[in-house]
């Protein structure tokens, strides 16, 4: 199985020799040297040297992106923007959440949907891969799970694969659940601040499939294969951008069912889709539609318009959550 794998692999590489370039020669010549250099000298701002009370990241949300549909949310106003201090999601959870930021880190809640929170914190997955690019991160000085004030990984409650009662099966966690935990913790205790990681609008996009009751298709899915063949930008960044409206909509629940003075919108990272010939994002990464990420402050007060019903999680082995970060695109 392994070597079929293997082989598989290879009659894509060869298929589509310039990704394959980007997966194999700019990973060690580019970004494993920029990776390790960002252990000891940081690019970006990190968010803990901002103030903010409540902390929304949106996986992948690029600047652009949500400039183009602010119109339709009357909670998004101004829109500036920031360097990430990652290029991929551990990157970022590695790089934000450093030694030196601790005191700020231990009045905080991490509400997560993104499985590398568990590896980084919790795990130390990265110390221990086999993939360059996630070892480079154990150079970092990443602080435990247990300095972090309170932990949730959302992502457990639907693993992918699994007919979820609010996802796609093919998809990854809903925003519902995010928001849940968050309103129930606001509710609960609003003296630490917050930060709520949704995993929209990171690919598979499944906000169509699931109002249309279907399967998700190549462009929703396996979006890397289908613009490298088509050159279909357009319904890529589309569908893309549905997922975005997808997660704002339960982002305005959010904002009117939660206490926060000052909420800031924001990304770990952004995508590139085919800008100066990169596709996707990786630890590393210095592209520009990568790295930079929107600042967008607004604010929230808890009208209790809505109540909250999160189930309580399910069991998730170590292999379930390498499950599901396969399940999303990543090589682990």
């Amino acid at each position: 199985m392994e070597n079929e794998s293997i082989l598989k692999k290879i009659k894509k590489g060869m298929k589509h020799p310039i990704r394959a370039i980007d997966e194999v020669a700019f990973n060690y010549i580019y970004r494993l040297p920029v990776s390790i250099i960002n252990s000891f000298c940081p690019f970006g701002t990190n968010v803990f040297e901002e103030e903010w009370d409540m902390l929304i990241i949106l996986d992948t949300c690029r600047v652009d992106a949500l400039k183009e549909i602010r119109d339709e949310y009357s909670f998004i106003q101004d829109i500036s923007r920031i360097r990430s201090v990652g290029g991929s999601s551990p990157e970022w959870i590695a790089r934000t959440f450093d030694k030196k930021y601790i005191q700020q880190i231990d009045d905080t809640t991490y509400i997560s949907a993104n499985g590398f929170a568990k590896r980084v914190l919790k795990d130390r997955y990265q110390q221990r891969s086999l993939n360059p690019l996630h070892r480079s991160l154990g150079l970092i000085s990443t602080v435990n799970q247990e300095a972090v004030s309170d932990t949730e990984y959302v992502f457990e409650y639907e693993p992918v694969g699994e007919n979820g009662p609010r996802g796609h099966k093919q998809g990854a966690t809903p925003p519902r659940y995010v928001t849940d935990k968050a309103i129930e913790y606001n509710r609960k205790d609003s003296s630490n601040r917050l930060i709520l990681h949704y995993h929209q609008p990171h690919s598979p996009w499944t906000a169509n499939a699931l109002a249309d009751d279907r399967k998700l298709k190549q462009y929703e899915e396996d979006w890397w294969t289908y613009l490298t063949e088509t050159g279909d930008v357009e319904t890529v960044w589309q569908s893309y951008l549905d997922d975005l409206r997808y997660v704002l909509d339960d982002v305005e629940i959010l904002l009117e069912n939660v206490d926060a003075d000052k909420v800031v919108i924001s990304a770990d990272h952004g995508e590139a889709f085919g800008e100066y010939g990169i596709l996707g994002h990786k630890i590393g990464s210095l592209h520009p539609k990568i790295r930079m990420v929107p600042w967008a402050v607004t604010t929230a007060k808890d009208t209790h318009s809505y109540t909250p019903t999160t189930e309580e999680p399910s069991s998730i082995s170590d292999e379930g959550v390498s499950d599901q970060l396969e399940a999303l695109g990543y090589k682990i």
